[in-house]
């Protein structure tokens, strides 16, 4: 499911995003397990994970389904000083996530923002997980997080969701079937003309799904991960059943 419109008000809307934490538990994660040249990053976004990364002299990729979303990363990382004396790189490439596939193998793959959740059905995942095995090189690390069964019955609970600002608004609803743990949300976005005084109205739907965690670690098994560990809401601890961000790290073996 692609963004489209909301894209370009994303970064604004979502500033509160903890990208800061993102980037320091990938920084420890690496300190661990090990640190990459070249990274993939899916699920990409508008680039606020990549080029950073980039910055710090990784060779980065960004994949993401979504051309607008992808369009603002590449003007953010063309204003961007990106690289560490020259060694950093980054680019992106709009590829499905399922069927993601590079002329290279690369040393990590990452996939941060929940971007995971956007996959409701349980074959795209796993599927998912193949072609990231496939990608990696031996030895490689595979670090992703996951909105948790838990954390999508609280943001039902808790909607609906509204903003109020003097050039743009929104009223953000949910719907959810507790059955398969999936929420669908519906976005009605008011955004005033530039130089103008109209508003004019768009409308977004997504649909995001969560998984039982013991499940998740079975299936980066099947496709091929032996070391797979499972840390909670950016803490260096195991998951449980109060988590509402997974970790999951898995290297190809």
């Amino acid at each position: 499911m692609a963004y489209g419109r909301f894209a370009y008000y994303y970064d604004r809307l979502m500033e509160d995003m903890p990208y800061p934490r993102w980037l320091s538990f990938l920084d420890q994660c690496w300190e661990r397990f090990g640190r990459p040249s070249s990274v993939v990053d899916l699920g990409c976004g508008t680039g606020s994970i990549a080029i950073p990364l980039a910055r710090k002299g990784l060779e980065v990729t960004g994949i993401d389904l979504s051309d607008h979303m992808l369009a603002v990363a590449r003007n953010k990382s063309e204003e961007a000083v990106v690289g560490k004396a020259g060694k950093g790189s980054v680019h992106f490439l709009q590829q499905d996530m399922r069927e993601w596939e590079l002329p290279d193998r690369v040393d990590g793959v990452i996939s941060l923002c929940d971007s995971l959740n956007y996959l409701t059905e349980e074959a795209d995942l796993t599927e998912t997980f193949r072609r990231t095995y496939e990608g990696l090189a031996l030895g490689g690390l595979f670090v992703f997080d996951m909105h948790t069964p838990r954390l999508l019955g609280e943001y039902y609970r808790s909607q609906p969701f509204l903003l109020d600002e003097e050039d743009i608004a929104y009223i953000w609803t949910c719907g959810f079937d507790e059955q398969l743990c999936q929420i669908e949300h519906d976005l009605t976005f008011f955004v005033k003309e530039e130089g103008g005084d109209r508003f004019l109205r768009f409308e977004e739907h997504h649909v995001q799904r969560a998984y039982p965690l013991p499940w998740v670690k079975d299936q980066l098994r099947e496709a091929g991960f032996r070391d797979v560990r499972l840390y909670g809401d950016f803490e260096w601890r195991e998951a449980d059943e109060e988590t509402e961000r997974a970790f999951f790290v898995a290297r190809k073996g």
